[in-house]
């Protein structure tokens, strides 16, 4: 069974706190949890450095106190998983946040940390940032819903049949929100 110790939670605002060795452990995340089947943002594995690092090098040139944050989970020095939580500029919808590509490196699974990692978001996006209300998007048939579930999430809706990863399986995008915080 595997050790449940809370992992050591950090919060980035911007890319200059981006060390090239945080740099490379997000993007090693990235790959090992898209090659293990997770719903990680690339839908088609296996997927290289090549595939990865421009995506990474994308979101984290995105980072901004006020507008988009990424969360880590470590275990010492290794990285156990991430998080995105964004805020929409707009006046209209600036209540509101969405939470991107949790992830939970596949050596660290079955420990807490995507737990951990969306309780952080949550306390973030309320006393930071001051947000009302969460929403993200899941695959259908992962388990996700549930998951999200057990944290307060709720399902508000959703894309049938959105996603197509082969001719016999086309799933759902799940709407999920989180309000309020």
């Amino acid at each position: 069974m595997k050790q449940r110790v809370t992992p050591a939670l950090t919060q980035i605002t911007g890319i200059h706190e981006i060390s090239s060795n945080l740099r490379r452990q997000l993007v090693d995340c990235w790959i090992a949890v898209t090659n293990t089947g997770g719903a990680a943002g690339f839908p088609f594995p296996p997927v290289r450095d090549d595939d990865v690092e421009p995506a990474a090098d994308e979101l984290l040139s995105h980072l901004d106190p006020s507008r988009s944050r990424l969360l880590v989970a470590r275990f010492g020095e290794d990285l156990a998983g991430w998080v995105v939580l964004r805020r929409d500029p707009f006046r209209l919808v600036a209540h509101w946040g969405s939470v991107h590509h949790l992830q939970t490196h596949p050596d660290f699974r079955g420990r807490g940390v995507g737990s951990a990692l969306m309780r952080e978001v949550r306390t973030v996006a309320r006393d930071e940032l001051g947000l009302e209300q969460l929403r993200l998007a899941a695959r259908a048939k992962e388990g996700l819903e549930d998951f999200y579930g057990h944290l307060g999430w709720r399902e508000a809706g959703r894309w049938p049949n959105a996603l197509r990863f082969a001719p016999d399986d086309t799933r759902d995008e799940v709407l999920m929100l989180l309000a309020p915080l």
